[in-house]
C-alpha cells in the first residue's frame, strides 16, 4: 500500500488579531465543543487517519498531547515560533522529511471534516501541488508532492507556502465542505462558528 502523505498542522502563530481584542487569550486555546479550537481541529485530523504531525510552542502543546503522542507534537523555541507560518511549514517538513508529500492545515481550522482531508491526500498522488476548494473558493489543506521537499524547507517568515503555490501548476479539489474555508482570525470567527472567546487568564494549559 502506498504512503500516505503527512499533515503538517501548524499551531505556532501569536494569533495577534484575535488576542488584541480586549486582552482574549490565544485563539486556538479558546472554547469550542467542549474543547479548544486546535483539538477541534485536530479531532478531524486523526479522524481522517492520514499521519500528522502540530508544529506549536510550549504554551499549546499540551493541548496537542491531550489527543497525540509527544512524538507528533514538534514544540518550537519561542524564537523561532517569531518567525512565521513559513518557517512553522519548513520545521515540520524537514522533521518528516521521509513523507510522500505534506498537507499543511492551520490549527485554526476546527470545521473541517476529515473526508476533505482524505480527499485532497489522494489527489496529491497524482499532482505536484493540490488545494482545497469549496465554491470556487481557495481553502485548506494545500497539498505539497515530495519533490517540493528543497523549496518547503526554505520557507520562513509570514506568508506560509504562498509562494511554492504561485511558482507550480497546481489542481483544486472542489468540496462540499464550508470547513476548508472557515478559519478563526478574530472573536467574530469564533462566534460564527458557536464558540464564546474568554479572557487570557482562562486559557491555561
Amino acid at each position: 500500500m502506498k504512503a500516505s502523505p503527512t499533515l503538517i498542522v501548524p499551531a505556532a502563530g501569536r494569533g495577534s488579531r484575535f488576542s488584541g481584542a480586549g486582552g482574549l487569550g490565544h485563539k486556538l486555546a479558546q472554547p469550542l465543543d467542549g474543547s479548544s479550537v486546535l483539538e477541534c481541529t485536530l479531532r478531524a485530523v486523526l479522524s481522517s487517519q492520514l499521519p500528522c504531525l502540530v508544529v506549536t510552542t510550549a504554551e499549546l502543546a499540551p493541548l496537542a498531547w491531550r489527543q497525540l503522542p509527544r512524538r507528533d507534537v514538534l514544540v518550537l523555541s519561542a524564537g523561532e515560533a517569531v518567525r512565521g507560518m513559513g518557517y512553522s511549514i519548513a520545521a515540520g517538513v524537514a522533521e518528516r522529511s521521509a513523507s510522500p508529500g505534506w498537507l499543511v492545515l492551520p490549527g485554526d481550522m476546527p470545521r473541517v471534516q476529515p473526508a476533505s482531508l482524505q480527499a485532497v491526500a489522494a489527489a496529491l498522488s497524482q499532482q505536484i501541488v493540490v488545494w482545497a476548494q469549496h465554491r470556487g473558493r481557495r481553502g485548506h489543506p494545500v497539498g505539497f508532492a515530495a519533490e517540493l521537499y528543497s523549496e518547503l524547507v526554505q520557507l520562513d517568515g509570514d506568508d506560509g507556502a504562498c509562494r511554492v503555490v504561485a511558482r507550480y501548476p497546481g489542481v483544486a479539489v472542489e468540496l462540499a465542505d464550508p470547513g476548508v474555508l472557515q478559519d478563526v482570525d478574530t472573536p467574530d470567527d469564533l462566534d460564527a462558528l458557536g464558540g464564546v472567546a474568554a479572557p487570557r487568564q482562562a486559557t491555561g494549559s
